[in-house]
């Protein structure tokens, strides 16, 4: 009975929008502008805080690391243990991990024949790095490391400093763990370039052995075991079989400990999201605000003869606030259907910035950017927007109740 109460106040309800079209058409046409900015503006926003997140964990970090106890908030040279193969035998007995790769890390000195810069020496397994890493992807002049003798990848802007290219010699030189400075020669094989300036700007790669050998580590020994899953929503659990399996000599980290700031930026963004919904729903309110009292003061009569023949002031109520609510159900689809399609191409082909790719690059965003639509962005726009057209006709429909029959009927 209460259902086809409603379902006949919404007919009704319908029918009263279209008596005003051109005002019904000027708010509904405000509803779907502020749905399809809504819409683009939220899955924009989230995939460039997803590719800011994403290219951190792909380009070095990736979702699990493992180190000795400790090295975390102390990243010595002396921090290593010395058994990496085996462990990282254990490691891929799981099966939510795809890659892993051992590295030897140190922050040292490289000089060519006209500069010199500090930078974080990387020893890898080019091999296993590939798998784990974008970087065998991102050279862009020469080749990727082989693991055969001495030589070395670096970022296109620290090659730029250094004034070198492929074939050049470079010197690096890193304090080992007995404090003697340890000192090689390579030769630069290739150049990378990502998305990252301060990477570009600061990273060397060499082959794991001859970083072993230049800081006097054992032939087993790495700083690091770098994890990369088949979901990042598995770090967590898979933590925990880690450090239940492992000895208490190592601790394992998720990339949420690893860099907190990005997680943080990501929670920030969901925040700030919800500020922007709060500023377009302040702009559609006042405007359903607006529209809705001049149509309750236009029909006083009507409602004081509606009133006189028995309809209760619930009822009343329940009929305005339908007709905004039907205004912004409506607007909420029409704007999902303009922006669905314009969605879809940015997703395919991404929303090309490159003309800001230099002030991107300084935030590790790249110059293309792809939106991602989440469900919470879909029960934003379909939650957030009629409940704002809602709220907006409560005043209006409080006006209509608190009219005098009688009052109101001298107008007709």
């Amino acid at each position: 009975m209460v259902f086809q109460d409603i379902t006949g106040l919404a007919r009704v309800a319908w029918r009263n929008l279209w008596r005003n079209r051109r005002r019904t058409l000027i708010v509904l046409s405000s509803v779907v502008v502020g749905v399809f900015v809504l819409v683009l503006f939220d899955t924009l926003n989230l995939g460039m805080v997803e590719q800011i997140l994403d290219n951190h964990l792909r380009l070095h970090i990736g979702h699990v690391q493992i180190h000795r106890q400790g090295y975390h908030a102390n990243p010595a040279v002396a921090h290593f243990f010395p058994n990496a193969r085996a462990v990282q035998q254990q490691v891929r007995t799981f099966p939510s991990v795809r890659a892993v790769a051992p590295r030897v890390l140190a922050h040292g000195l490289l000089s060519s024949a006209y500069n010199n810069g500090g930078v974080q020496l990387v020893g890898i397994e080019p091999r296993a790095e590939s798998l784990l890493t974008y970087i065998a992807r991102q050279v862009i002049v020469g080749r990727y490391l082989r693991g055969e003798g001495r030589e070395i990848l670096l970022g296109e802007r620290l090659a730029r400093k250094l004034e070198v290219r492929p074939g050049d010699r470079v010197v690096a030189m890193a304090a080992r763990p007995d404090g003697q400075i340890g000192s090689e020669v390579f030769r630069v094989v290739g150049l990378f370039r990502t998305v990252s300036a301060d990477f570009d700007r600061t990273m060397a790669f060499i082959p794991i052995t001859q970083a072993r050998a230049m800081l006097g580590l054992p032939a087993d020994a790495a700083h690091e075991l770098t994890l990369l899953l088949q979901k990042a929503q598995q770090a967590d659990a898979l933590k925990a079989r880690l450090q239940a399996l492992l000895p208490e000599t190592f601790e394992v980290l998720t990339y949420r400990e690893v860099v907190p700031l990005l997680v943080m930026q990501r929670e920030l963004y969901t925040e700030m999201m919800y500020l922007v919904y709060l500023i377009i729903g302040f702009a559609l309110i006042f405007g359903i605000i607006n529209a809705m009292l001049m149509a309750v003061l236009e029909r006083l009569p009507e409602f004081g003869v509606l009133r006189a023949l028995g309809m209760s002031e619930g009822r009343l109520f329940l009929l305005v606030s339908l007709e905004s609510l039907l205004i912004g159900l409506l607007g909420t689809a029409l704007g999902w259907m303009l922006s669905l399609p314009v969605y879809a191409y940015l997703a395919r082909h991404g929303l090309d910035l490159a003309i800001f790719s230099e002030a991107l690059a300084a935030f590790g965003i790249g110059s293309v950017i792809y939106p991602r639509l989440t469900f919470r962005v879909v029960w934003n726009a379909w939650v957030i927007i009629p409940l704002v057209a809602w709220l907006g006709a409560l005043y209006p429909a409080w006006r209509a109740i608190h009219v005098e029959p009688v009052e109101a009927m001298r107008a007709v």
